[in-house]
């Protein structure tokens, strides 16, 4: 009895039309045995771009098989896997004069530079005017891989910031840079010029976004944007405006890392390890707590807005941070700003302080601690314990609080090449907390 395999996509496109040649006896049916062919076909015979080329390629060489034939426009991308030989083309009649004569046919070679090439950004922190407190916090946050959440009013530049942060974060690893880029490639997202994805991913979804086209899915399942996010930036500008079940889907790959989807046909897991960057108005008109402008939003309208964000997220979100209005002076000021590369400098230095901490451990950043990591690293003499047992108790914060509080300490004192937690890092720490308290009780 056969068995039939359902098609699934355009990719089979090539190989079924060589199929079909082979057995009408117009091309010689062993020359297909040394290739696997990729491709979605127009009818004018011309082969079209095609999703997870990378992905199958990698897949591929797994399986042993190392001659790859696939459309031009992806060859590039296909070609980054090592020790397989790629072969783009451009029609049906390029490919069938390759099997007959492959001798005379190009094979596609990633330059050798391509995994140490870093592309320029635009974008750096001394374009930044004044928000010093609002950069600290971002520092922080690049080097333990912390959630931040931004509170202030509009124009105080929360998207500014948060855009800058990727400027700050390390450079992506080879590995980092094939993981990323499969992702990408899943959804026809990479470049054909490059092929390889060299920086870190900056995403931000509009808040009108569906929980599906957040965390992924779709009858045949796809990854969602915090998958596209994975090893960079998800940011959530306007955080209280996106619906209430797309912020709550974001709990369980916050914590995990990863998002499985489950579908009746088939389950996936997507990886979704991304830093979480947020925004919001501290009301719906935005100008609560200005001193020049007067709040038209009644008691009844502000606590509705505040309390779209459940407690559950917002504990997995470790900094929030006001972001006050930028002042006249700091604007026309011409005094230098640090730029992204002096703080990326310090990041650095602070994130290799925890690659040597957790060298024996599963988990690179502070952000990631267990509880029992928690107990081991973050060790607090009587004065600071005094004045966290003070603010836990005074703010009520939850058990979730608690542990963040620590590890952020853990980063500061980090930052601050100091090996011990001291009263002044755990001070801080307690600040980017206080919203919890301020805004949402």
């Amino acid at each position: 009895m056969r068995t039939y395999t359902k098609k699934e996509g355009s990719a089979f496109d090539l190989a079924i039309a060589l199929g079909i040649l082979a057995a009408s006896g117009q091309i010689n049916k062993e020359k297909l045995n040394d290739y696997y062919f990729i491709g979605e076909l127009a009818l004018n015979g011309a082969l079209r771009s095609i999703k997870g080329a990378l992905a199958m390629t990698l897949y591929l060489r797994k399986q042993g098989l190392k001659n790859i034939i696939l459309p031009f426009i992806n060859a590039n991308e296909a070609a980054i896997v090592k020790e397989s030989k790629v072969f783009g083309v451009k029609t049906l009649k390029e490919t069938t004069e390759l099997l007959f004569d492959p001798q005379n046919s190009l094979c596609c070679c990633p330059d050798p530079k391509i995994y140490q090439e870093t592309l320029s950004s635009t974008l750096d922190f001394s374009e930044v005017k004044g928000q010093w407190s609002a950069k600290r916090a971002l520092e922080i946050a690049a080097s333990g891989r912390h959630n931040i959440l931004f509170v202030g009013p509009p124009g105080s530049g929360k998207t500014m910031l948060a855009k800058r942060l990727t400027t700050i974060l390390p450079e992506l690893s080879e590995e980092e840079s094939l993981e990323t880029t499969k992702i990408h490639s899943a959804v026809g997202l990479v470049d054909a010029k490059i092929g390889l994805i060299h920086q870190r991913p900056f995403r931000s979804p509009h808040h009108t976004i569906s929980d599906v086209a957040l965390v992924g899915g779709g009858s045949t399942p796809q990854p969602g944007e915090i998958s596209l996010a994975h090893n960079g930036v998800l940011f959530l500008d306007e955080l209280p405006e996106f619906h209430r079940n797309v912020l709550e889907a974001l709990r369980q790959p916050l914590e995990d890392g990863t998002i499985r989807v489950a579908r009746i046909a088939k389950s996936l897991t997507f990886p979704a390890s991304f830093m979480l960057v947020c925004a919001m108005n501290p009301c719906p008109c935005g100008t609560q707590g200005q001193a020049r402008q007067t709040c038209r939003c009644t008691p009844r309208e502000i606590n509705r807005y505040r309390t779209k964000i459940s407690g559950p997220l917002l504990d997995r979100i470790d900094i929030h941070m006001e972001v006050p209005s930028v002042k006249y002076h700091e604007l026309v000021s011409t005094e230098a700003s640090e730029s992204s590369k002096t703080i990326k400098e310090r990041v650095l230095s602070a994130q290799r302080i925890q690659k040597e901490r957790f060298k024996n451990d599963a988990n690179l950043f502070n952000s990631t601690m267990s509880h029992q990591q928690i107990k081991k690293y973050c060790l607090l003499d009587s004065a600071a314990q005094n004045l966290l047992k003070t603010a836990i108790e005074e703010f009520r914060l939850s058990a979730r609080a608690y542990d963040k509080i620590l590890k952020i300490a853990r980063t500061i004192s980090d930052l601050a090449q100091d090996e011990n937690i001291g009263i002044n890092h755990i001070a801080e720490a307690i600040q980017y907390r206080s919203l919890d308290r301020e805004f949402f009780t």
